[in-house]
């Protein structure tokens, strides 16, 4: 169990941000810690975090997203907004039942940025005794200045070089 609270965030324009977090618990777990992993935005079934994160006793993970958030104009952009405040919801109570030894808000700096997610809630969810005494870990690009001032460790992941920008699709394994 681990002794006292602690927010992580991992941020920035380069590859890495999931990586870092899902290796977090991949640790975790292998403490014999109890990991829950809240996916913010993501929405495809078949990444190749899920298959194996469901075969790592302790540790679990759920996709609550909708995918790429349009514009806010998109007719969409309402039901991408209520699956993240679902999403906030869900991990606000996991944390506040204490069951978890760390908790992993997938792309939650993104659903803050795109504006998803109010940042009075997100601070209000992950503020203080809302968390307990579990490890928060926060991932996504543009986190704002709420999320890296409430975070007590953050790293910037920086892109100096990526195959996609030249032509090179996603790849298994790599991007997913």
């Amino acid at each position: 169990m681990i002794g006292a609270s602690r927010v992580l965030l991992f941020t920035g324009d380069g590859k890495g941000k999931t990586t870092a977090a899902l290796g977090m618990a991949v640790r975790a777990a292998g403490h014999g810690m109890k990991v829950l992993i809240v996916q913010f935005l993501k929405a495809a079934g078949d990444t190749g975090e899920l298959e194996a994160l469901r075969r790592v006793p302790g540790v679990a993970i759920r996709q609550m997203g909708r995918g790429f958030v349009p514009l806010r104009e998109d007719p969409s952009f309402g039901e991408h907004q209520a699956a993240a405040e679902e999403a906030l919801r869900f991990a606000s109570d996991a944390l506040a039942s204490g069951e978890y030894d760390q908790v992993i808000l997938d792309e939650i700096c993104i659903a803050f940025a795109k504006g998803v997610l109010s940042g009075e809630k997100v601070v209000a969810a992950l503020g203080g005794k809302a968390r307990g005494n579990a490890c928060v870990v926060m991932t996504g690009r543009d986190a704002t200045p709420d999320l890296i001032a409430l975070a007590d460790t953050v790293t910037e992941m920086r892109c100096r070089k990526h195959a996609l920008g030249k032509g090179r699709t996603a790849e298994k394994g790599v991007e997913f």
